[in-house]
């Protein structure tokens, strides 16, 4: 017997807010380039490029912010983590770009999402 495909409420607005903020970077004129890239036990949200360099872009959305804004939830070790699988994807694809460490942040409204853009959100940490 097949298990029903269910995913948890919470994976569920993750997998909105990666949808929103993929469809918000094309509009700015971004080139996707992987969702969900994975290296070993860290996730990479969205790799993108814009013009000639490379973004790392860690997405957090919530429903609402009675815990606080969803850029306060990408601490420094899943900085840091990010940092060392970003190092991973640019040696593996033989890359030699700028590279450049966003948030996304994404807060549900009555009826919207609201996005925030944080450029340079962190530095490399390895």
């Amino acid at each position: 017997m097949r298990k029903p495909n269910f995913k948890a409420p919470h994976l569920q607005t993750g997998e909105k807010g990666e949808n929103i903020a993929c469809e918000y970077l094309l509009n700015k004129g971004f080139t996707l380039i992987e969702k969900n890239w994975r290296f070993k036990r860290t996730e990479i949200d969205i790799i993108a490029k814009e013009k000639d360099t490379v973004v790392f872009i860690e997405v957090k959305t919530r429903s609402n912010t009675k815990f606080g804004f969803p850029e306060v939830f990408v601490g420094v070790k899943k900085q840091k983590d990010i940092c060392i699988a970003a190092n991973h994807y640019l040696e593996s694809n033989n890359l030699d770009n700028k590279v450049r460490f966003d948030i996304i942040a994404i807060n549900r409204i009555p009826n919207n999402w609201e996005i925030e853009h944080l450029e340079d959100a962190f530095f490399p940490m390895v």
